[in-house]
């Protein structure tokens, strides 16, 4: 059997979780591993993406969580998922380098969308991306998701964030509506 035919199992993170979503993470965004994968910020950011602090508030939060994706090899994605009604916020959404492109990106969106519907009774689902990735913003928008034209400062002077490479570093929302009993696909 492939690996990408293998079943994906979801469950939210504890704390013990912490140093793989930490390390996950970090290997999808920055440095020279990143690159194996399409998701790197290698170009724009040096230093880290998240720290284990930062995880652990999201764990502990009582309207957050980590939801993660796993299969027979290992840990293979995760997500930050907030309720902040009446709208979901994903964020943190990593798969691992050697996995992107099997489709479990869109399984991973597909769960985070029906959790933020079902389970919390948001009617939309928004995000922030560095605007200056087309790539990855034409990726979400096939997948229903819109530019709100809406942006939010880079925090700049904020090591837990990354080192920008560029003084142009900014945020947009995108944000996808929910309507009941649709999934995403």
């Amino acid at each position: 059997m492939s690996t990408a035919s293998q079943a994906l199992g979801f469950r939210w993170a504890g704390a013990g979780d912490i140093a793989a979503i930490v390390a996950l993470v970090e290997s999808a965004y920055r440095g020279d591993a990143s690159r194996a994968g399409w998701t790197t910020e290698a170009d724009l950011l040096d230093g880290q993406r998240i720290d284990p602090e930062g995880v652990a508030a999201l764990i502990d939060g009582a309207a957050s969580g980590v939801l993660l994706v796993e299969r027979a090899d290992g840990l293979l994605a995760c997500c930050e998922l907030r309720r902040q009604p009446p709208a979901a916020y994903f964020g943190m959404f990593s798969v691992r380098p050697d996995a992107q492109g099997e489709g479990i990106g869109r399984q991973v969106i597909a769960q985070a969308e029906r959790i933020a519907r079902d389970d919390w009774g948001c009617d939309r689902i928004r995000m922030t991306v560095i605007d200056l990735r087309a790539e990855l913003i034409a990726w979400y928008e096939r997948r229903g998701y819109h530019r709100t034209g809406i942006h939010q400062p880079f925090p700049y002077g904020d090591a837990r964030f990354g080192i920008p490479r560029r003084a142009d570093l900014r945020f947009e929302v995108l944000e996808k509506a929910l309507p009941s009993g649709t999934a995403a696909r």
